[in-house]
């Protein structure tokens, strides 16, 4: 399983102190089922937890998804500071998880090269 950063995303995590290892583990879980909600179109809610506290005071991100495949976190936002994404913002992010988990190989790359996405590092 490859799993990647879009870039606002990346800063976001990075502002938070969020490390690729609990990126992982909530991947993970997905893999096994376990997720807030599928939104369809390969994009899924997963809450993760903010260090020292539950995954209730976390936070929440939404990726792109493919079982045994790749996923992209796309984006993420603490409880604390928004309830939820709007309905436009669904759509969006929707199509954005579409577009990425159609990328070939080639475009992946490309975008990796660009700093579009960052890879995670398990």
């Amino acid at each position: 399983m490859s799993i990647f950063k879009y870039k606002q995303f990346y800063s976001w995590a990075k502002s938070e102190e969020l490390d690729d290892n609990a990126l992982v583990i909530a991947v993970n879980e997905i893999e096994k089922g376990l997720f807030e909600a599928n939104l369809g179109s390969g994009l899924y809610k997963k809450r993760i937890a903010r260090k020292g506290k539950g995954k209730s005071g976390g936070y929440r991100t939404l990726l792109a998804f493919k079982q045994g495949d790749k996923a992209f976190f796309l984006y993420g936002f603490s409880k604390n500071e928004r309830a939820n994404i709007s309905k436009k913002e669904e759509v969006v992010l929707k199509k954005l998880a579409g577009c990425y988990l159609r990328l070939t190989e080639v475009q992946l790359k490309k975008l990796i090269e660009d700093g579009e996405l960052i890879e995670v590092k398990s």
